[in-house]
């Protein structure tokens, strides 16, 4: 028998109503939209995160918005590449990616993470669908190099995004699917062979091949600092123009979330959100509260 009075009880369903009253006209607005979302940091391999975020995407999915989901998986390839005794190397910012090292990548990308992610996801109700950026050539890409002390260097099975091909993802959309890519890319220039390409620079090309309101990328800060590590330095909102100004400064794992922030705003995606995925349900607050949690990067932002 719970110890809760009947009035404690009456507070605590009247503050769950102002947050369902709070959220209502957020609801209305994005109802029908895709919101294209970079699951990653710590909301990856904390389960009591991952079960979190899962809740959060279904809730999405269920009050009419078109959650699209893409994630990377950097310290679960790090750990199966110990496990079968592959050294991990990064040259100016990239993974040495070797034939046998993309093979791990595949796997775990595709076989693991992405299985485990739909898993959870399916949990609450029956919707996901993985889908990895080989399939239908839904990512394109082009070998890059690594720039290392003044010099390009060869990374191996490195690419950025030149193409995205986004019906697989419509047509699940109109399934009332939700999909779930995984960051794998075809190569362009050699079709029978793949790249491991940046999660978050995948998701802000797919969030402009779909015509998405919003890109929503987790990390494990609380935002965008301005003068990293300065905690007085973070911001809640930021021009397109201003983070441009900002990136030669950032901090590195900053960079690609602001790059592909720039090139969503750039695309035609209203907004683009960093925000804290070691909170559980940030992107909830993010997204249906007048506080807002991390930093909002938009062409004009709201004072």
């Amino acid at each position: 028998m719970s110890n809760i009075s009947k009035e404690e009880r009456f507070h605590t369903a009247q503050e769950k109503a102002g947050v369902l009253i709070e959220a209502l006209p957020w609801m209305r607005e994005f109802a029908g939209q895709t919101v294209v979302i970079k699951y990653g940091g710590n909301a990856m391999v904390s389960r009591e995160l991952s079960q979190a975020f899962a809740q959060d995407i279904v809730f999405l999915h269920h009050v009419g918005i078109k959650p699209v989901v893409v994630h990377g998986g950097g310290p679960q390839i790090n750990k199966m590449l110990e496990k079968v005794g592959i050294k991990s190397e990064f040259r100016g910012g990239l993974r040495v990616t070797t034939s046998e090292t993309m093979d791990v990548v595949r796997m775990v990308l595709t076989g693991q993470v992405q299985r485990e992610l739909v898993s959870l996801l399916n949990v609450h109700a029956p919707y996901a669908l993985g889908l990895s950026g080989e399939d239908a050539r839904l990512l394109q890409a082009r070998k890059r190099m690594a720039y290392v002390d003044g010099d390009y260097v060869d990374v191996g099975h490195v690419g950025d995004i030149v193409g995205v091909n986004p019906e697989a993802i419509r047509l699940m959309l109109d399934a009332n699917r939700i999909p779930v890519v995984s960051t794998v890319a075809v190569d362009v220039d050699n079709p029978t062979d793949v790249l491991n390409v940046n999660a978050d620079t995948a998701a802000g090309a797919l969030a402009v091949a779909l015509g998405a309101s919003k890109l929503i990328m987790l990390t494990d800060v609380e935002g965008l600092y301005t003068n990293w590590p300065d905690a007085s330095s973070l911001v809640s909102k930021i021009s397109r123009d201003d983070v441009e100004k900002l990136l030669p400064s950032l901090a590195s794992g900053m960079v690609p979330k602001m790059e592909a922030a720039l090139r969503a705003i750039d695309g035609g995606v209203e907004k683009a959100h960093v925000i804290d995925g070691r909170i559980a349900h940030s992107m909830l607050l993010e997204v249906f509260t007048d506080a807002g949690i991390g930093t909002e990067v938009s062409r004009n932002p709201e004072k």
